[in-house]
């Protein structure tokens, strides 16, 4: 039978892994440059962007950038 706790800390596994933060392969300053570009209206570039640094799919990318 699973616990309360055992539920809490599935819940915060899942949550830590979609902060892009914690991914592999992704630094600060990658993410502020997405993040400028997605401001200025660039998302396509932006999508492109971290696409080129993180070795994303375009799915993957995109849904990155739409979560900045």
């Amino acid at each position: 039978m699973i616990t309360a706790l055992a539920i809490w800390l599935i819940i915060l596994a899942a949550r830590l892994t979609r902060n892009p933060r914690n991914r592999p392969g992704v630094s600060m300053d990658m993410v502020d440059q997405a993040r400028e570009l997605k401001s200025l209206g660039q998302i396509q570039e932006a999508v492109f962007f971290v696409r080129g640094e993180t070795g994303m799919s375009q799915r993957a990318a995109a849904r990155f950038v739409k979560r900045l």
